[in-house]
């Protein structure tokens, strides 16, 4: 059986995680001793804190880079242009060649 959780549910536990994360740092952050950690337990929380978001930001960089890197560069207006024509050639001579068959068998 298939069972589906609403995202009611999925909204209300991803809140309450949230809001406890935010509790428990706050407490290690500013006051380590109340939960039985030392005052080096903040300084670490900071620093890892401060990790994340240097890597976080240098990574969504190096990702722009790569896919600035990678990307080959977009086809000029002009060739775009010519294809279009070609096609609308190609298009134009099949509709023509199925119009004078159409004549042919109608005589």
């Amino acid at each position: 059986m298939y069972c589906m959780v609403s995202d009611k549910v999925i909204g209300t536990v991803i809140m309450v995680v949230a809001v406890i994360v935010i509790v428990f740092y706050a407490i290690v952050l500013f006051n380590p001793g109340l939960i039985g950690l030392s005052d080096s337990a903040s300084e670490i929380l900071v620093k890892i804190t401060v990790f994340i978001a240097v890597a976080g930001i240098m990574g969504i960089l190096a990702w722009i880079g790569y896919t600035l890197a990678t990307t080959p560069p977009p086809k000029p207006i002009e060739e775009i242009e010519k294809e279009i024509e070609e096609e609308l050639k190609k298009l134009e001579k099949e509709l023509s060649q199925k119009e004078e068959k159409g004549e042919k068998q109608t005589s």
